[in-house]
């Protein structure tokens, strides 16, 4: 209610879990991220768990990113290796859009940029989705177009019921039945209205639930792996359906 974000998390390998399909919480708020991560590195500890909480903002990323070392000077260069606790490249990926967000003055839109920018030139990528909240906001953006990243924009006229399901994920709200709202996903749920987002458009919603979409990388990355890169144990991870 006084927009302090709250993040739950649980590092447990699902298909361990035995109550993973039947524990599916019921919250209260006004930005939600949700994450299911298939990991490729780090253990399953909390501190390598999604998403991360940093600044009050809220991140999850679905992808690789490699080069490391290059990143870990970087954040060292940034002043903010106290962000980064575990040994995942999506924590530091959130501590060098962080850092790049407080040298821009609280602006997240042109941190976002920046970091992903910088990112874009110095470090092999695979993919970099990632999904960025506060309590008001939220950001999105698909980079390059290895991974899908869907929007649903339920702000309009004949909304229905809020009841999305595909094979592998779900969201409910009686809530948002009658009230609009804005919905990203990895993949399509049951509606028609889906969008795929073109690679390197940040996608920005406001807490009046205004969309700003822009293209900020047009480029694909300097260094861009393909499948072909990728262990076998990360690509199995990056691609769990195939």
């Amino acid at each position: 209610a006084d927009g302090t974000p709250v993040v739950r998390k649980q590092p447990i390998a699902a298909w361990r879990d035995l109550d993973f399909a039947t524990e599916a919480r019921e919250l209260t708020g006004t930005t939600f991220v949700a994450h299911v991560r298939y990991a490729t590195n780090g253990a399953p500890k909390d501190v390598n768990t999604h998403p991360f909480l940093q600044d009050g903002r809220i991140f999850a990323h679905n992808g690789v990113v490699g080069g490391v070392e290059t990143l870990d000077a970087k954040i060292a260069e940034l002043g903010v290796t106290d962000l980064v606790h575990g040994d995942t490249d999506s924590e530091r990926v959130f501590a060098l859009i962080t850092a790049s967000v407080r040298g821009h003055g609280g602006d997240v839109g042109a941190g976002l940029v920046e970091a992903l920018s910088w990112l874009r030139e110095n470090v092999p990528i695979y993919a970099v989705n990632v999904l960025l909240a506060t309590a008001t906001d939220l950001w999105a953006l698909r980079y390059p177009d290895t991974h899908e990243l869907y929007i649903l924009d339920r702000t309009g006229a004949g909304r229905g019921r809020f009841a999305l399901h595909s094979k592998r994920i779900a969201a409910h709200s009686g809530d948002l039945d009658s009230s609009p709202s804005v919905v990203f996903a990895s993949e399509v749920m049951d509606d028609e209205r889906w969008e795929l987002l073109p690679s390197g458009e940040l996608v920005h919603v406001d807490a009046d639930l205004s969309i700003t979409r822009r293209t900020v990388l047009p480029e694909p990355p300097v260094h861009r792996l393909t499948r072909a890169h990728l262990s076998p144990a990360v690509a199995s991870a990056q691609h769990p359906s195939s």
